[in-house]
């Protein structure tokens, strides 16, 4: 296993939204499966994975299901449940020679998974929000 994956495993296991900022390199790219553009940068990019790590990762409910590696490439299917509704998707991880996430892709099946991330990461990401 790759050692930036044994990392992101580490991080999404004890919900270390802090461990991110070495994971990822500064030009780091997020697709979410409910934004339309790419985010593009560090500081978003670890904004939307916190918020996903707290969202998704519910205790007994969040696991890996398998993964492929294949050099700075990895696919890694997961399994969820919010409101009850299973998720099922996967984050394709795209890493550096320096050990850095440059791109993260989230993909989510079926459309009720999507609707209730969409609802569920909305709420987290306004809670997240610097009181003013």
């Amino acid at each position: 296993m790759s050692s930036v994956i044994e990392k992101w495993h580490r991080i999404v296991e004890k919900q270390d939204a802090k461990g991110l900022d070495e994971l990822l390199a500064d030009e780091v790219v997020f697709h979410s499966p409910v934004v339309h553009t790419p985010q593009v940068g560090k500081r978003i990019t670890s904004l939307y994975l916190a918020a996903a790590m707290q969202t998704l990762n519910a205790p007994g409910h969040f696991k890996y299901l398998r993964e492929v590696v294949d050099g700075n490439n990895a696919v890694l299917e997961f399994q969820t449940e919010i409101d009850g509704i299973t998720i099922n998707g996967i984050d394709m991880i795209q890493w550096n020679d320096a050990g850095q996430i440059i791109d993260f892709k989230v993909m989510v099946r079926s459309l009720k998974a999507v609707n209730a991330i969409h609802a569920a990461m909305g709420r987290m990401l306004e809670a997240m929000k610097p009181k003013g």
